[in-house]
């Protein structure tokens, strides 16, 4: 059943190999995630979703910030928004942000997952159910071990995955975890990931 939503195209998506890519970060995830959207070009033509843990007291100002470093639009995230090819959709504090089955958002009250929420694993979780083949999750710099078992989700349904190398990760942790599940495919520097994520989304196009 999930392989065959995997197979699935959004029709208000171009004809492209890859319909979402999936951002996980913590501590110090800030930095890489503000050196890979500035390094994708106005036409990069997926969508890309942001979740980062934060404390839970303060409103996110993400959007607002990385606005100020793409040339790609970038939106807070709200319940029931479909999302749009090219666009950045970051998460809302105490809130799981998800992907449906439709094309739309979520954003979840339910319990934490790995002590937090939103969580990356959950948002992780809903891209490999819904888009399989279709998506690519990016591990970066942060505590814990938040977004493993949405790497493995995503190898199960057929994504792409990648890490933050250790080098360039503040905190090492979630990109060390990921990687200890052997199933990331790309292990990158920030300059890297923004330059694979071009590679493989301007480039493999669906015939």
């Amino acid at each position: 059943m999930g392989l065959r939503k995997s197979h699935r195209i959004l029709s208000h998506f171009p004809n492209i190999a890859y319909n979402i890519v999936a951002i996980g970060a913590s501590a110090g995830g800030q930095k890489p995630i503000i050196q890979i959207l500035s390094a994708l070009p106005a036409d990069f033509p997926a969508a890309i979703i942001v979740v980062q843990h934060m404390n839970p007291l303060y409103p996110s100002r993400l959007a607002d910030i990385l606005s100020r470093y793409t040339a790609l639009p970038v939106e807070q995230a709200k319940s029931g928004q479909i999302i749009r090819p090219g666009t950045v959709y970051t998460y809302v504090q105490d809130r799981h942000l998800v992907v449906d089955g439709n094309g739309s958002l979520s954003l979840l009250e339910s319990p934490k997952m790995n002590f937090v929420r939103p969580s990356v694993d959950k948002l992780f979780m809903s891209v490999a159910l819904n888009y399989g083949i279709r998506g690519i999750t990016v591990v970066l710099s942060g505590w814990g071990r938040d977004g493993a078992l949405g790497v493995i989700a995503m190898k199960k349904y057929g994504g792409t995955t990648i890490a933050q190398d250790e080098t360039t990760s503040e905190y090492f942790d979630m990109p060390s975890a990921a990687i200890d599940t052997g199933k990331v495919d790309f292990v990158l520097t920030p300059e890297m990931i923004a330059k694979s994520l071009c590679s493989l989304l301007m480039t493999e196009l669906v015939a």
